[in-house]
């Protein structure tokens, strides 16, 4: 995954063959904020500009800069991976949210 980290925003980068340059996507905020560089350090700071613009026009709307999570969201698997993900969890004596999380958690770790 190739993201860039500032100030607790994460950006996804991504090349642009059409323009020969980097383009950086600010994730998780109630808007849209990209950003463009031809290097790394190009790339950073125009990622911290972006940013702090787009924060500023969040102050003076009044709009929350990131987006809310409510920490629920469904997921859709197949019959047999259900009954798997049952038994395992029964298995160890853990409801099949609690082993969901832990493999989602040491996914993002990673």
């Amino acid at each position: 995954m190739n993201l860039m980290t500032y100030n607790g925003y994460n950006a996804k980068i991504e090349y642009d063959a059409e323009l020969d340059m980097f383009r950086g996507e600010i994730l998780g905020l109630t808007g849209g904020a990209d950003f463009y560089g031809k290097n790394p350090k190009e790339l950073r700071a125009e990622f911290k500009k972006s940013l702090e613009i787009f924060l500023e026009v969040c102050r003076e709307k009044d709009i929350a800069p990131r987006r809310n999570f409510s920490g629920k969201f469904n997921l859709r698997i197949s019959t047999e991976l259900h009954e798997k993900l049952a038994i395992v969890a029964q298995a160890e004596g853990k409801s099949i949210n609690t082993l969901a999380q832990e493999a989602l958690l040491q996914r993002v770790a990673a």
